[in-house]
């Protein structure tokens, strides 16, 4: 059986996005931060600078399936049904975001998870997902 860090890992590695972006994830306990270092790649207004709101979203949404990767080991992965992003305020471009995601509710089939963004200071997140993840199409 593997441990929850070689679950997170091999998640990790199996979605391309994710090293697209260059993401990275921590493992403390059960409790798992993912990290998004800058890149000028990831800019959307080049004015502010801030994060393109694609990549927002796409941080977030990849934050709550790792997240479900390590809470729900022997499932496959789970697909995206809906998300709805809250965009707060900009992402700084030059800054390093940090995402946690809270599993609010994993049943047999579907899971509930939220997910919020920071950057300086985690109580003013500059983001947020909250969304539902098709775990097993079994009955």
């Amino acid at each position: 059986m593997t441990s929850p860090a070689e679950q997170l890992q091999a998640f990790m590695q199996r979605v391309p996005y994710i090293r697209f972006l260059g993401m990275q994830a921590e493992l403390a306990g059960d409790e798992m931060t993912a990290i998004l270092p800058p890149s000028q790649r990831l800019i959307g207004n080049t004015f502010i600078p801030a994060l393109h709101g694609g990549v927002i979203g796409a941080f977030l949404e990849m934050t709550a399936l790792a997240q479900l990767s390590v809470a729900e080991p022997a499932r496959r992965l789970p697909k995206t049904i809906d998300v709805t992003i809250e965009y707060l305020r900009p992402g700084r471009g030059g800054l390093t975001s940090y995402a946690r995601a809270d599993l609010r509710k994993v049943g047999r089939r579907i899971a509930n998870v939220h997910v919020e963004a920071w950057q300086d200071d985690r109580d003013k997140p500059f983001a947020a997902l909250r969304g539902h993840f098709l775990l097993s199409s079994d009955s």
